[in-house]
Parts: structure tokens; C-alpha cells; sequence
């Protein structure tokens, strides 16, 4: 299942150009991730509490195009894979043309943010994410 998220382009985000600064697709990517979670019930801060969180291991990015000032993007995402203690999502931007102009798979390990050490995925994020992938 795809996941679709819109996000607007700002001053903020670009560089003296009008052109998207390369690094917040990455941030646009993380945007799309935390919605497609919560879409399914999974709110990370409930997890902070029990001292589970997610974080970025690995990020493979290609920008193929930019986006720029006021644009209207679309970030799609999907798992491509499930692990006990990982997901890799695919994830893509697109302008309103339906042009793409990023592409990432990005793999996030669950974490023990009290050990700092990678722990089991919570079963119940685990049920939730099996259900859709």
C-alpha cells in the first residue's frame, strides 16, 4: 500500500535560488514516515515513553529534479521490507505534474533509547505494519 502526503515548499526550505535545499527531502521523507505510522495507530511519542524509538540507519537518495518555491509536493511511501528490528521504506516526490524529483529507500532501526542499543520491533507495531505491507 502506498501512502500519499502533501507538503507545501517554503521560504525555509529553499536556498537563495527558490530551489529546495537537497537535505529537506530528507526531511520531507521523515514528514511522510511519522503520517503513514500514524495513519495505522502508531504514535511514536507513546512509544518514547517505553523508551522505544525509531532512527535512520541508512538513507540511498537520488534527486532527479527540484522543486521549488510554493511548489505542492507529493511524497509517497511503502514498506519494501519487515524485519523483527527494521523497515525499509520506499519513498518518492513528486510535483504537482506528477513529475518525480526524489527518490530514497531509507531503512530505520528500532531502537532502546534508554541502552541505545537496536531492540525487537513492538508487536504491536509489528501487527499494525504486517497488515498493509
Amino acid at each position: 500500500m502506498n501512502d500519499k502526503h502533501h507538503i507545501r515548499v517554503y521560504y525555509e526550505d529553499t536556498d537563495a535560488g527558490g530551489i529546495v535545499y537537497y537535505a529537506n527531502y530528507l526531511k520531507f521523507f521523515e514528514r511522510a514516515r511519522t503520517e503513514f505510522l500514524r495513519l495505522r495507530g502508531i504514535n511514536q511519542s507513546d512509544f518514547l515513553e517505553q523508551n522505544i524509538g525509531f532512527v535512520v540507519r541508512k538513507v540511498e537518495m537520488e534527486n532527479l529534479a527540484s522543486a521549488k518555491l510554493d511548489d505542492l509536493l507529493l511524497v509517497t511511501s511503502k514498506i519494501c521490507q519487515l524485519k523483527g528490528a527494521s523497515i525499509v521504506f520506499e519513498q518518492k516526490i513528486f510535483t504537482q505534474s506528477q513529475i518525480l524529483i526524489c527518490t530514497a529507500k531509507v531503512r530505520v532501526a528500532c531502537v532502546n533509547l534508554a541502552l541505545a542499543k537496536p531492540c525487537a520491533i513492538p508487536e504491536i507495531i509489528l501487527g499494525a505494519l504486517k497488515r498493509v505491507s
